[in-house]
């Protein structure tokens, strides 16, 4: 490859790792699958010399692990809170359907679906906002456990990378 192709391309797997970061903690973007792009793209540079298959598996794996704590985290925070089981379930709704509404959708997704399951649970709102704000408080718990995910994996690259 000439220099200028490396170039590009370490450039291209930056871009695409950063980017991931970003996407981690702000939905607008698909983390895990730019992270994981990025660093596909970094050890094909070097012909996998460096990042073979099994560490790009292992990548892979912890990509997807993203996504679900994304779910978890937000019905995790709600239980924390002692929201009921429908708040529970509306967390998770309003995690998922959130998603599709940029960041105001994913802080608010599951506060808002935990607050209407504890009010269709008949429990007053007072304990609906607490549960709705458990919700809040996991998802936010949720991305740091992401991002420290993502520097771990980048951790791991340039450890392998550079040894």
């Amino acid at each position: 490859m000439a220099v200028v192709e490396i170039i590009l391309l370490w450039s291209l797997a930056v871009l695409l790792i950063g980017a991931g970061i970003a996407g981690l903690a702000l939905p607008a973007l698909p983390g895990a699958p730019l992270l994981f792009l990025g660093f596909v793209v970094a050890a094909w540079i070097d012909d996998f010399t460096y990042i073979g298959t099994t560490t790009l598996i292992v990548f892979a794996a912890l990509a997807l692990l993203t996504y679900l704590i994304d779910i978890i985290a937000g019905l995790m925070g709600a239980k924390r809170f002692n929201a009921s089981r429908k708040a529970l379930f509306g967390a998770g709704v309003g995690a998922i359907v959130g998603i599709f509404f940029g960041l105001p959708g994913i802080l608010l997704g599951p506060f808002t679906g935990a607050v209407i399951g504890e009010l269709s649970s008949r429990r007053p709102w007072r304990e609906a906002g607490w549960s709705g704000i458990g919700a809040t408080v996991g998802l936010l718990v949720g991305a740091i456990l992401k991002l420290t995910i993502a520097f771990a994996m980048i951790g791991w690259f340039l450890f392998l990378r550079l040894q």
